[in-house]
Formats: C-alpha cells, sequence, structure tokens
C-alpha cells in the first residue's frame, strides 16, 4: 500500500481564474503567479493516483490570508473527501495568524478533515507570533484526538526558490519543543532538523512526537537522504509526501528504491508511518 501524506488542491473556480486570488495574498501570488504551477483538482489527483498505484493520499489547500477563501479552499478539501472516502483524506488549511484558525479547525473536523495543515509562515519564519498564533490551533486538535498538524519548513540555508522563508533551524526545533504533546509533521525533511536526532541530550525527546515528510525531497536532497535518516534512528518518522502536482509519485519512488535501504523501511515510509501519524 502506498499512501501520499502531502498534496494540494483547489476548486475549479480557483484554477481557472488564478490571478483573481492574487489581490492580497503574496504568498499564494509568489507560488502561482507563474503558469508552470499546476494547480489540480481532486480528479486530476486520482488520475495521477490511479497512474502510480498510490492508494490514499492526505490533501490540503493554501494558507489564505482571507478568510472567505480559506473557507472556500476548505470545503473543496471536505467535499472532495466526502466524494473518495477510501481514497483521500483531508486537511484544514488557513493563516494561522487568522483569528478565526481555531474555529474553522473545529468546522473542518466536524465535516470529516483528520487535522490541520500544510500551515506556512512564509513571510516571518515560525517567530515568537507564529508561535502564539498556533497555539488555539494546536490546543483544538489536541482537545479533538490529537489529530495532526503539518506545518511548511525548509532548510536555512542553500538556493533560494519561491516558497523558501526566513525559518532557522532554531525556530523549528522551538515550535516542536513549544507544543510536545502535538503531533507535529514537518513539511520539507524538516529543514535538515531531523539530523540532530543523533544528539545525546534533549533533542531526542522534543522530537517524540514529530514526523517528517519527503515534499519536494527530488530538488532538494540526494537519495543518500533516506539511508542517512534510517542511520539518524527516524526512519519510523519519514513520511512520503509528493507536494502534488509540483511532482508526480514515481520520482520520489525511484529515489527511495535507489537509496539502498532496505524493503521494510521503504514499506515504512510509503505507508505504515502514514497510518502512525495521521490515521
Amino acid at each position: 500500500m502506498i499512501i501520499d501524506t502531502h498534496t494540494h488542491l483547489f476548486p475549479e473556480s480557483m484554477r481557472i481564474n488564478r490571478s483573481a486570488f492574487f489581490t492580497d495574498e503574496p504568498e499564494f501570488k509568489l507560488l502561482y503567479e507563474s503558469k508552470k504551477s499546476i494547480m489540480a483538482g481532486a480528479e486530476d489527483l486520482l488520475r495521477c493516483m490511479d497512474e502510480f498505484k498510490v492508494d490514499m493520499a492526505v490533501i490540503c489547500g493554501f494558507p489564505w490570508r482571507n478568510p472567505e477563501w480559506a473557507i472556500m479552499n476548505n470545503d473543496y478539501i471536505i467535499e472532495s473527501v466526502k466524494v473518495y472516502p477510501d481514497r483521500l483524506k483531508g486537511l484544514a488549511c488557513f493563516d494561522a495568524l487568522w483569528e478565526g484558525a481555531a474555529a474553522e479547525t473545529d468546522r473542518c473536523i466536524d465535516q470529516g478533515l483528520c487535522g490541520a495543515g500544510e500551515l506556512a509562515f512564509y513571510l516571518s519564519g515560525i517567530d515568537r507570533q507564529a508561535l502564539d498564533a498556533l497555539t488555539p490551533v494546536m490546543d483544538t486538535l489536541k482537545k479533538r484526538g490529537n489529530l495532526p498538524c503539518m506545518i511548511h519548513t525548509n532548510e536555512p540555508i542553500g538556493h533560494t526558490y519561491p516558497g523558501k522563508t526566513p525559518v532557522s533551524l532554531k525556530q523549528i526545533y522551538d515550535l516542536a519543543r513549544e507544543f510536545p504533546d502535538n503531533r507535529i509533521i514537518l513539511a520539507h525533511w524538516g529543514g535538515g532538523l531531523l539530523f540532530y536526532n543523533i544528539m545525546k541530550k534533549e533533542v531526542k525527546q522534543a522530537l517524540k512526537n514529530v514526523w517528517f515528510d519527503t515534499a519536494a525531497s527530488p530538488f532538494l536532497y540526494t537519495p543518500e537522504i533516506y539511508s542517512m535518516a534510517r542511520q539518524a534512528g527516524i526512519i519510523d518518522k519519514v513520511l512520503l509526501g509528493t507536494d502534488y502536482p509540483l511532482l508526480k509519485p514515481d520520482r520520489y519512488l525511484n529515489e527511495i528504491r535507489a537509496s539502498g535501504i532496505p524493503e521494510q523501511d521503504i514499506e515504512k515510509i510509503c505507508c505504515h508511518n502514514a497510518r502512525d501519524a495521521y490515521f
């Protein structure tokens, strides 16, 4: 079984007229102004899943600043999950700085979604204001069964690209320490935080409820990252995430197999770990 834990979908109205949604949405404009940036719907994703034999996917929208657009995108995620309950699980997505974020989390869970994400702080990084804004959302997720929250992270060094935030490893680590009892999925390998799991003191404990997804990995790391994750002792916390439609599953599956890790670890990444994190 293969589970893709990181995909993005938009309703048709957003896909066919994306420029209408650029107003006061600098993050969305940054990522989707280029026509090369594909926007997909549920049927597009399902065709891709069938092509590459992906059994289930976790879907989310975009962290819109405009609450109306966040609700519109979340409603599409809710409806998609209801139409394809055996193939899709959904996350509530919004700008965490919105005062109504916790209430929207509750609403989406009531409608069948299984957590929140991908939440992002594209312009600020995960600073103190971001942590304070996340607190009511994290409290809601914990009260509703300790449901997971996926957070956008990225490596603080290396090449620049659209969506790369001014986040530091300390900020990402502080996030884990701020919410030690919440289930947290750090997108994009947690910006490299996984490597610090080999430290002797407090880090392993701080990361006990943290998972790392592979979103955009072929753009960021060589296949050796999978064997390095195994050596760092966090192979049970690695989740296949494609960031679809950014990339299709075969790019990841080929790299995972090329890494030389054992078959049982491939099964963990592609399926078993996702069950622990999301289900």
